[in-house]
Parts: structure tokens; sequence; C-alpha cells
């Protein structure tokens, strides 16, 4: 669906020296090179669920611009299924949705449904089709409340949720999602987490998201993309991203009886409250079975659970001690 192949895109901005006046610096202006895309690969297959993270600053703004045809890349090869974003735009964007969290695309002043009706006729959506799309995002996404509303009169969990439907109405295969659920409230999220769930499982859309709630990835997403500087630091699978950064898990154990001392090989207590005593341990220094064993082999045990550090701070290790820079991860 998606082929990106040493893709750049670079700007150049104006600096001025310092101690230069600022008449001097309008007639001389030093300019230097900005790389927001830096030699850039990867390949999206259809059906795909992928999130594309990384700090502020870290290309994925510009990515996005290229991928749907607002930017044209300084360098490389980028197509979208088959097609070249900005050579066919017009044709192009009548084969995408888009949702950015941050605007919409909906008319302020107008009901929703009126937004919904313009865009069919812009899309050129089949009137039986929009009927029949219209009519399964009302039940999935709950719009029916609020579809004679202003736009401008809406919540912010509501003008997402009608922004999602106006984004997939014309049925497209591919849709990037850019901070969907920023400001939103749990029950917000959730709905809308659901929704792109079931859009991509039942429909097969394409969807590339980028998001700093990094909650979104876990539950959405099994491949994630991390670049920063404009490059490309990791490509693969979230678990074993997991895995190989994910620092300390936690072993937390309800003790039958009281002990006086838990200390095992490979693990140290981290927390004690009454019978419930939680311990760390990296996965490299031993398995969760194995901790397991130990603790059971040396204390009566009521019950017990082993949890996985959260991608949160999994990504906040990577980026703290710069772990990716080590030599790339090929997918």
């Amino acid at each position: 669906m998606i082929h990106v192949e040493n893709l750049s895109k670079h700007f150049t901005v104006r600096a001025r020296r310092e101690g230069q006046g600022r008449l001097r610096s309008l007639l001389s202006p030093e300019t230097r090179i900005v790389r927001a895309v830096d030699d850039l690969s990867f390949h999206v297959e259809a059906g795909e669920m992928v999130g594309y993270l990384g700090p502020n600053g870290a290309g994925k703004s510009t990515t996005i611009k290229m991928l749907t045809g607002l930017l044209v890349p300084t360098s490389g090869e980028l197509s979208v299924d088959g097609v070249v974003p900005w050579r066919a735009r017009r044709s192009y964007v009548a084969g995408i949705g888009a949702v950015f969290g941050h605007r919409t695309t909906l008319w302020w002043d107008l009901p929703v449904i009126e937004s919904l009706e313009l865009l069919r006729h812009v899309y050129r959506v089949p009137e039986a089709r929009f009927r029949a799309n219209l009519r399964e995002f009302e039940d999935l996404l709950e719009l029916r409340e609020f579809l004679h509303t202003p736009v401008r009169a809406l919540s912010l969990g509501q003008r997402m949720r009608a922004d999602l439907c106006a984004a997939l109405l014309h049925d497209p295969k591919l849709l990037f999602l850019d901070e969907p659920t920023i400001g939103l409230d749990v029950v917000a999220r959730e709905r809308i987490r659901e929704f792109v769930w079931s859009i991509n499982r039942e429909r097969g859309t394409t969807v590339l998201l980028t998001t700093h709630d990094l909650s979104d990835v876990q539950r959405l997403c099994r491949r994630v993309m991390i670049i920063d500087h404009g490059r490309r630091l990791y490509d693969g699978d979230l678990a074993a991203l997991q895995d190989r950064f994910g620092g300390e898990r936690r072993l937390v154990v309800d003790l039958a009886e009281g002990a006086a001392d838990l200390s095992v090989d490979g693990a140290r207590v981290v927390e004690r409250d009454g019978p419930r005593v939680t311990l760390a341990f990296r996965r490299e220094d031993v398995s969760a079975s194995e901790l397991i064993r130990r603790v059971t082999d040396r204390v009566a045990v009521r019950d017990l659970s082993v949890h996985e550090p959260d991608i949160e701070s999994t990504i906040r290790e990577i980026y703290v001690h710069d772990l990716l820079r080590r030599p790339q991860v090929e997918r």
C-alpha cells in the first residue's frame, strides 16, 4: 500500500549570524538546511495498522504531508497504492481519508449531517453507498444524538467522531490518523479506538497512526516505526520493542502468610503492602516463569501476577538513553 524508499525532505531557512544587525541580516542572510526527513525507507502492506512515533520535530508531520500529497520530496521514491501522491493529487485524495486531531474537515456553522452530505458530493459517493455507510457509522460512533447539531456546538469527543465518519464515507483504502484522541476523556478515547479497530478488521482499511498518546498505539498497533531527526530508528513488532527495551517487569505476589524476607536471585523487592510484595526484574536476568518458581519454592503464595512495563516508559527509556542510535533495527 505504501512504498517509501530513500525519501528526504529538506528546507532552506534563514538564520541571522550572532551579532549581525537586522538590516545586514536582511541584505545578506545566512541560510542553513533543515533535514526534516532524511533518507527514510519503509513499506506498509494493505490492511496493516502501523504506529508512527517520534518526539516533536522528528519528521512525522513532514512525512504525512508527503504521503498525502501536500509536500513534494527533495529526493527519493514514494508511492501509495501505485500512485505518486503529488503528481495526481485530485484523483489520489479520493482514495484516502485523514483525521487531524487539532483541526476539522467539517463546516463549522453547518449541522453535522449537512457537512456529510456536502462531502458526499465532493467525493461523488453514490447515494446508496453513502446511506449504507452513514447507517453503519451512526451505530459504531453513536452519532444520532448530534447529527443535526452545528459543528461549532459539538464537544471535542463528538467532533472527533464526526470527523472519523467524514473521513471514511467514501470508502478509502488508507486512513491517516494524526492525534485522533488528543484532549479526549477516557470514554471518548476508547470509543474511537474501538471504531478504528473495527474499520481495520472488518473493512481491511490500512491505518497509519501518529500520536503522542502511546496507549492508542498499545491498544491498536502490532507494528511501530520510530523516527527521530528525520531518520528511522526502529521498524518492527511492538512486543519485540518492549522485550528489547522495556526495562523492568513486575511480579506482584500475594503471600498466603507473612514472610520476613522474600529476596530471590534475579529480582529485588520494590514495594511491600501487608501480604502483598512487588518484585522488579529484568527479562535478561531471569524469565518470569523461573522467578515464579524461585518465589514459590521459598514461600506459600495465594496469588501472583506479572506486569509488563507500559509503552510510555519503554519509549521514554529509548529516547533518554539514545538506545536506538546503535545499529538500526531492520524490518
